[in-house]
């Protein structure tokens, strides 16, 4: 019988993951480390665990990406989180919205984590100023 799957202990230095810039080592290692066991995760039969059960996960994705898109949502709810897409041809967006008005409607509904994708260099790092929870840089052109 193998043993069952755990995450390492540590933490990130930082709450956003933005780009690579400004990661330490221990940082890279550390994601490094729970690549292996998420890859483990993704071999049938497991393909679905409790990590982030309670927790919810919004993707803004405010520029095509199938491949991306997808990987963070079939990701997220494989560790059991709950998931939320902005469809933004749908979106206020579309009506003059601002970004950051767009982060602040996102941030009242209280995500853990927000995935941004974005064709401006620079949007998650504006968005990371008015959302509580961590946010992730999905691209951004630049990053």
């Amino acid at each position: 019988m193998s043993e069952p799957l755990s995450l390492p202990q540590r933490t990130l230095s930082t709450r956003h993951l933005l780009g690579i810039d400004g990661l330490s080592v221990d940082d890279v290692k550390l994601i490094l480390e729970s690549a292996v066991v998420f890859d483990e995760i993704n071999a049938p039969p497991l393909k679905k665990v409790p990590f982030l059960r309670g927790r919810t996960v919004a993707s803004l994705f405010f520029e095509p990406s199938t491949r991306t898109q997808l990987s963070f949502d079939l990701a997220a709810k494989r560790l059991s989180a709950d998931t939320a897409s902005l469809s933004v041809a749908s979106s206020s967006v579309k009506k003059g919205e601002t970004l950051l008005d767009t982060g602040r409607n996102v941030n009242a509904m209280r995500p853990d984590l927000v995935v941004v994708r974005h064709s401006q260099a620079g949007a998650p790092l504006l968005l990371s100023r008015v959302i509580d929870g961590a946010v992730i840089n999905a691209g951004d052109v630049a990053h």
